[in-house]
C-alpha cells in the first residue's frame, strides 16, 4: 500500500520550491533606490599586472579654431520688401455696410418666427414652474436649480437683444427642462 502526504504538506513542499528556486542571491543585480545613490561610489578597475597606461604627450601643436560655417547657415541679405496697406475692395453701390461679423447663424424670416415662438413658450415654462417654486421651502439642491433657471433666462434676454434667435430658442429650452426637474423635485 502506498502512503500518501496530506495535501498541505504537498502545497507546502511546492511553496518552499518556488522560493527556493527563485535564484542565486549573489548573482542579482542590487537595485539602490534614487535618494541613496549619492552614497554609492563606482569600484575603480584593477591593472593588470605588468601593465602601465600611455603616457600623454603635452607637445601637441595648438591649431586654430577658424573653421567656415556650414553652407546652409549662411545668410544672403536681400532688400526689405516695402510694405504696401491693402485696400479693402470697394462694396457695390446699392449695399448697406453690414454689421461686424457675428457667429449667429443666419435665419430665414420663418425660421426666426418658429424660433420666436418656441423661445417664447419655453420661457413661460419655466417662469411659470419658478413661481410654483417660490412658494415652497427649497432645499440646496433646488435652489442651485432655481438660480440656474434665472440665469438660463437672463442669458436668453441677452441674445434676445443681440438678436440671436437659435441661441435665445436653445438657452429657453435649457431653462424649461431645468424648472421641469425642479418642479418635479417640489
Amino acid at each position: 500500500m502506498v502512503k500518501r502526504w496530506p495535501q498541505s504538506a504537498v502545497v507546502a513542499v511546492s511553496i518552499a520550491a518556488i522560493l527556493l528556486s527563485d535564484g542565486c542571491a549573489e548573482k542579482r543585480a542590487r537595485a539602490y533606490p534614487w535618494a541613496t545613490a549619492i552614497t554609492v561610489r563606482p569600484h575603480a578597475p584593477v591593472l593588470a599586472p605588468g601593465y602601465t597606461p600611455p603616457q600623454i604627450d603635452e607637445s601637441a601643436p595648438d591649431l586654430p579654431w577658424d573653421f567656415a560655417p556650414p553652407p546652409s547657415l549662411v545668410v544672403s541679405h536681400q532688400p526689405a520688401k516695402p510694405r504696401v496697406p491693402v485696400q479693402p475692395a470697394p462694396e457695390p453701390a446699392g449695399s448697406a455696410k453690414s454689421d461686424p461679423l457675428s457667429l449667429a447663424p443666419q435665419l430665414s424670416p420663418q425660421e426666426i418666427a418658429a424660433a420666436q415662438q418656441q423661445m417664447n413658450e419655453s420661457l413661460g415654462i419655466a417662469q411659470r414652474n419658478l413661481v410654483t417654486a417660490k412658494g415652497h421651502q427649497l432645499n440646496a439642491t433646488q435652489s442651485d436649480l432655481a438660480s440656474k433657471v434665472n440665469s438660463f433666462l437672463e442669458e436668453t434676454r441677452a441674445a434676445v437683444k443681440d438678436g440671436d434667435w437659435a441661441r435665445a430658442r436653445n438657452l429657453a429650452r435649457k431653462a424649461q427642462l431645468l424648472s421641469e426637474e425642479l418642479a418635479s423635485s417640489l
